[in-house]
């Protein structure tokens, strides 16, 4: 990790984020310490276990959020893309990150302390609102991931995560920065079965896979297949 700026002016800052309008809108920006940094590729941004000190605003680069298995086995939650912030569960109340987030590329990140938001939280409503949902909408996020794991197939579960992906890069051609045993822990599945059932896809024509260069083909077909489970 590099420190870029201990203090970074806001105003200034192009990914303005609901932390600055907040504080700006609570006459707190005196009070809103925070500190740029990067972190480079495969680095450890979050460990599992760690105090939660700091929210961490993603301003670029990419992550991947992930649950440490037993026996060196892998969940990964999803992949931390820019506008996406970590951390935000200290605020009520998680003290310790209950995950890993590792840079897949050189990430640059802005990060402010846990205390202020719960400033914040105690404060503003409208804040205290937009941060419940955002938690409720996580929560409601693994708790389809849970199902999925419990009952549906592989072909279904690499389906699935394929559909995330394209949702996340808002796009159906995008660039993996996964490698292929990422998808597999997106997926709940082992490598070996993530590289297979990307071969059957793409000799169906579903999906385009040129190295990293991926395009989903016949995206209501991977629908149907994740669908039927």
């Amino acid at each position: 990790m590099r420190i870029v700026r201990q203090s970074e002016n806001c105003g200034s800052c192009k990914s303005k984020c609901d932390i600055y309008f907040t504080s700006r809108e609570l006459g707190l920006l005196d009070d809103l310490n925070r500190a740029q940094v990067r972190f480079r590729k495969h680095e450890t941004i979050a460990a599992q276990h760690d105090v939660a000190k700091y929210a961490i605003i993603v301003l670029d680069g990419q992550a991947k959020m992930y649950i440490e298995g037993f026996g060196g086995r892998n969940l990964m939650i999803g992949l931390i893309v820019p506008g996406n912030t970590l951390g935000l569960m200290a605020v009520f109340g998680t003290s310790r990150y209950p995950y890993h987030v590792k840079a897949l590329t050189d990430v640059h990140c802005c990060l402010v302390e846990i205390a202020f938001l719960k400033r914040m939280y105690e404060t503003d409503q409208s804040f205290r609102q937009r941060l419940n949902e955002a938690f409720s909408h996580s929560v409601n996020n693994i708790m389809v991931k849970l199902v999925s794991l419990n009952q549906k197939q592989l072909r279904a579960r690499m389906a699935e995560s394929l559909l995330y992906l394209a949702e996340v890069y808002e796009s159906n051609r995008f660039r993996l920065t996964l490698t292929r045993n990422d998808l597999g822990e997106l997926a709940g599945i082992t490598g070996e079965n993530a590289v297979r059932v990307l071969s059957e896809f793409r000799k169906e024509g579903i999906i385009g896979l040129e190295g990293r260069a991926m395009e989903l083909i016949l995206p209501e077909m991977l629908r149907k297949i994740s669908q039927a489970g």
